[in-house]
């Protein structure tokens, strides 16, 4: 049973922080990007395209004045949009920081019980002569030696070899 549990160490590990990781990320995505756009927004860059189009139609000397007022106009929604935005953004914010708050504490828990949990597990074996070189300077010696596998174990943040 422990070879079993051994083996599925590794894997187990990988899933759980890809979770922890991937809902870290949901969150923190749907606080930057927010919905879909608001029928106001809509409304407001449907405007801001329309003033530019009539705009870029007028391009004689006689309606010079004109394309320029409409342009300011555009200018002007511009700001209003940007300043609207501005606003959705800080909604948005308030309303997942009671989650954001949360979110931290939780993948500090979650990685701090994985590594009490794998602290002198081991999470591989491997062939002696892929680290035939080297694995003398970077590993410890163990009680249970074998003579054709190097097991690969966990203490605090380093991979060490055993051999």
């Amino acid at each position: 049973m422990e070879e079993v549990t051994g083996r599925l160490v590794a894997p187990m590990i990988f899933i759980i922080i890809a979770l922890v990781e991937c809902v870290s990320k949901y969150v923190e995505l749907l606080t930057k990007n927010g919905g879909a756009m608001s029928d106001e927004e809509k409304k407001l860059r449907e405007e801001i395209k329309q003033l530019l189009k009539e705009a870029s139609t007028l391009t004689q000397p006689s309606t010079f004045a004109q394309a320029a007022k409409l342009r300011r106009m555009a200018a002007a929604k511009e700001k209003k949009l940007a300043k609207y935005q501005k606003r959705q953004m800080m909604e948005r914010k308030s309303s997942y920081d009671p989650y954001m708050k949360y979110v931290t504490p939780v993948k500090a828990l979650t990685y701090l019980v994985l590594g009490v949990w794998v602290w002198k597990s081991s999470m591989a074996s491997v062939p002696r002569e892929l680290v035939q070189p080297i694995g003398g300077i970077l590993s410890f010696r163990s009680s249970a030696r074998s003579k054709d596998k190097v097991m690969v174990h966990v203490y605090g943040n380093y991979l060490t070899l055993v051999l």
